[in-house]
């Protein structure tokens, strides 16, 4: 098995199954360098995988695209259920969890953008179809669909600071920071105050 370089070492397991890696090494370079840098060969390099290797799993580029996005909707429906059936409740799980944590959700969403930004329509409809299900479960919850808009922009605008605008000094909300879980918390606030 030919060896990862090592700028993506650790970010593509090579105990994945090789379908898998070979996900996980295409959504790396879309994130990191853009779709023109996601070669089959560059693909199939950092995968750690024969080229014949990759096209017995995808047998094109576009083979490749689909497996990303069918990766990136079987990811979100399991994230819908998971606001669906949150302890503290839809709202509050959807906007804890819209900032980029580096899940394989977040991947996945980051590089089905960097697809839908070249020639691929299939990820902007990828991309829509998802947030018409995060939309559904959000007026599931809160039983308007205007409130449920003005959430999910709340979260759209969460998700886009932190994992497309990249870190910008006292904007960005790091999961992992208790001042970042103070401000959702006051933001969850402002949001109840809409919802009563």
């Amino acid at each position: 098995m030919p060896a990862q370089p090592p700028r993506y070492a650790g970010r593509v397991s090579t105990a994945h199954p090789t379908r898998d890696r070979i996900l996980d090494a295409f959504e790396a370079l879309l994130i990191d360098d853009g779709e023109k840098a996601a070669t089959l060969d560059a693909v199939a390099a950092i995968a750690g995988v024969s080229k014949g290797g990759l096209l017995y799993h995808f047998a094109s580029k576009d083979a490749l695209v689909e497996g990303q996005l069918a990766r990136m909707t079987a990811l979100g429906t399991t994230d819908v259920e998971n606001i669906r059936t949150a302890p503290a409740g839809s709202v509050d799980y959807l906007i804890r969890t819209s900032v980029n944590a580096g899940t394989p959700l977040d991947r996945a969403i980051i590089a089905a953008a960097c697809l839908a930004q070249g020639k691929h329509p299939a990820a902007n409809e990828a991309l829509a179809a998802l947030r018409v299900q995060w939309l559904a479960v959000i007026e599931e919850a809160v039983g308007d669909p205007d409130i449920a808009e003005a959430v999910l922009l709340v979260s759209d605008g969460l998700y886009y600071n932190s994992a497309l605008a990249g870190p910008v000094a006292g904007t960005s909300i790091d999961p992992s920071s208790p001042a970042s879980a103070a401000q959702i918390d006051r933001l969850l606030a402002v949001l109840g105050r809409l919802l009563d």
